[in-house]
């Protein structure tokens, strides 16, 4: 649904996902930019800047408990890099653990924001899928249901930041009041109407540290 402009959101019923956007994405995906992929394991975080995870349904599958994206996010936190999250995927952030503090929510005393629960597709008769763009032989998607979203992110972020960190979860979040927050080495953002501003943050953030 990411890459679908016509997309409305069933719980805060608004389009979500401008024409442009999902322009220059099917670009990325179907272009030679994104071509040559590695997979998380392969990836060494000395090659790079920071490591920043996109948001979306499937990150709820692929990433967020995802033993190897937490190995990147625990060696950026090592190596003083940034570290970013978009909507579900700051539950990577939620479920890594630092085992240098108690291990407590790496998160932990930090300003996060969050998806809100209000917006989270839950409720009575739920039939949630998770279909892929640009599916290949070698890359087909899944076709597993659920009721609804796994998890309430808004719930267990307000938990792992402790009591004196903060949880920012903004349901009046738009495109044009985007909600983004930096608390290094974190940039968060609530969803998809903020993914400008959050990569914005990210490239601010980064300029300033050369």
């Amino acid at each position: 649904v990411s890459c679908d402009p016509t997309f409305v959101d069933p719980i805060i019923n608004a389009k979500t996902n401008p024409p442009e956007v999902c322009k220059r994405i099917k670009e990325l995906t179907d272009g030679k930019e994104w071509a040559s992929p590695i997979t998380y394991k392969a990836a060494k975080m000395a090659d790079y800047d920071a490591v920043v995870l996109t948001g979306g349904l499937g990150a709820m599958i692929d990433m967020c408990n995802n033993y190897n994206v937490h190995k990147l996010i625990l060696d950026a936190l090592e190596q003083n890099k940034l570290i970013g999250a978009l909507c579900y995927a700051v539950s990577a952030l939620v479920f890594c653990r630092d085992p240098k503090n108690d291990y407590k929510s790496v998160i932990y005393g930090k300003t996060v924001v969050a998806h809100p629960h209000s917006w989270d597709f839950y409720g009575r008769d739920w039939d949630f899928t998770y279909d892929m763009y640009g599916t290949t032989a070698d890359n087909k998607g899944t076709d597993v249901h659920t009721p609804g979203f796994l998890w309430p992110v808004e719930h267990l972020v307000r938990d792992a930041v402790g009591p004196n960190g903060k949880c920012i979860a903004n349901f009046r979040a738009n495109r044009e009041n985007p909600e983004v927050a930096f608390d290094w080495p974190f940039v968060t953002g609530t969803s998809v109407e903020s993914s400008i501003a959050y990569g914005e943050k990210i490239a601010e953030v980064l300029a300033s540290r050369k």
